[in-house]
C-alpha cells in the first residue's frame, strides 16, 4: 500500500470513525425528562409549556394553539447524548392563512430568529421549538401532550433489526459529497458550492421523508440523516448555503472582486484520462482540509474555559511533522 493511500486510509479511520451504537434504542427514556415509570417531570413541564406559549404570545396572532407536545427521540427509546428536546406548537395553519407553504416559512423564520437568541438546556438536551400544522403527517415513536399531561403515542420497546452496514455506507458518501462541496467553497466557487449545497440540502431532506414514508423511524435514509446530523455536516452544508450567499453578494458591489472571483470560478472541465500529478495535488489538498474541518468539529465548539497548562485551544493545523502537502509548515 503507498503511503498516501495508507493515509487515507487512517484518515477514515479517525476522523470518520461513526458511532452507530447510538442509533439502537435505549432500555430508559431519558433520564431526568422522564422517572423510572415514564412519567413527565412537572417542574420540565411546567417550563416547557411556558416557553411554547411566550415563544407564540411574540407572534400576536391571535390564534389559538391546538397542542403542545415533545416528540421525536426526546419521546421514544431512541435516544442519544445529542438528541434535542423537540417542543412541537400545534396550530392549524389555516386560521393563520390559506396559503398554509407561506404560513410555514414564516413560522420557520420566527423559530429561526428564536434560536439566536435563546440556549435553553434540560438535562444536557437542547429544546428545539416547531411550529406543526395540526393536519400535518407525523412520524414518532412516542408523542406526549404537555397541555394534556398524557402520552398520545406511547413508544414501545422494540427488538429492533437495523441495517447499521447499509447506514454506514449511505452516510459516509453523503459525508463525502459534503466535504467535496467544502472544497468549491474554499476555492472560493461561491456560485458552483451554493448551488450544489441547496441541490445537496433538498436531496438529503427528499432522502429522509421517503425513508420515513416507507421503512419508518429505523430506515436506512432517516438514520443515515441522524448520522450526518450528529456529527456536524447538515451544519456544514447549511454553513456553506450561508457564507456562499454572503460572498456572492458582498463581492458583488466591488468590481475589482467581482472580477477576480469570476476569473477564479472557471467552468468545470474534468481533463480526460488520469493525470497523476494533477490528482495527486487535489488529493492532498482535499485531505488537509478534510482534517482541518474534522478537528474544528470536534475541538472548537465547547464553552468550557481553558486551564493551565492548556491555556489555549489546539491548532487545526496538521503538526509541523506531517508530509509534504499535508499540513504543517
Amino acid at each position: 500500500m503507498n503511503f498516501n493511500k495508507k493515509l487515507w486510509e487512517e484518515f477514515k479511520r479517525d476522523v470518520r470513525k461513526l458511532n452507530l451504537s447510538t442509533l439502537v434504542p435505549n432500555d430508559k427514556l431519558i433520564p431526568g425528562i422522564w422517572d423510572e415509570k415514564e412519567n413527565f417531570n412537572p417542574e420540565v413541564r411546567q417550563k416547557l409549556l411556558k416557553i411554547a406559549q411566550d415563544f407564540f404570545e411574540s407572534l400576536d396572532l391571535g390564534v389559538a394553539i391546538d397542542d403542545i407536545t415533545v416528540t421525536g427521540s426526546g419521546a421514544s427509546y431512541n435516544w442519544s447524548k445529542m438528541s434535542d428536546i423537540d417542543l412541537h406548537i400545534l396550530v392549524d395553519y389555516r386560521k393563520v392563512d390559506e396559503n398554509t407553504d407561506l404560513v410555514g416559512d414564516y413560522f420557520r423564520g420566527k423559530i429561526f430568529v428564536w434560536n439566536q437568541k435563546h440556549d435553553i438546556e434540560f438535562f444536557d438536551h437542547e429544546v428545539e421549538i416547531y411550529v406543526q400544522d395540526t393536519e400535518e403527517p407525523h412520524h414518532s415513536l412516542g408523542v406526549y401532550s404537555l397541555m394534556k399531561d398524557e402520552w398520545l403515542t406511547k413508544p414501545e420497546k422494540e427488538d429492533v433489526k437495523i441495517d447499521l452496514k447499509g447506514v454506514k455506507k449511505k452516510a459516509t458518501m453523503l459525508m463525502d459529497c459534503i466535504e467535496r462541496i467544502y472544497d468549491l467553497f474554499e476555492d472560493q466557487k461561491y456560485r458552483i458550492s451554493l448551488k450544489c449545497a441547496e441541490k445537496m440540502k433538498d436531496k438529503i431532506r427528499k432522502m429522509r421523508q421517503t425513508g420515513l414514508d416507507e421503512g419508518g423511524i429505523y430506515s436506512v435514509e432517516n438514520l443515515s440523516f441522524k448520522v450526518l446530523r450528529r456529527n456536524g455536516y447538515i451544519g456544514d452544508l447549511n454553513e456553506i448555503i450561508n457564507k456562499s450567499y454572503d460572498k456572492i453578494n458582498s463581492l458583488a458591489q466591488n468590481f475589482v472582486k467581482k472580477l477576480k472571483m469570476y476569473v477564479s470560478e472557471p467552468k468545470n472541465q474534468e481533463n480526460e484520462g488520469f493525470q497523476r500529478l494533477q490528482e495527486l495535488e487535489k488529493f492532498q489538498k482535499s485531505l488537509k482540509r478534510r482534517h482541518e474541518r474534522q478537528k474544528r468539529r470536534l475541538i472548537s465548539h465547547g464553552n468550557q474555559e481553558n486551564e493551565p497548562p492548556y491555556s489555549t485551544k489546539p491548532s487545526y493545523k496538521r503538526s509541523k511533522s506531517a508530509p509534504p502537502g499535508f499540513g504543517g509548515s
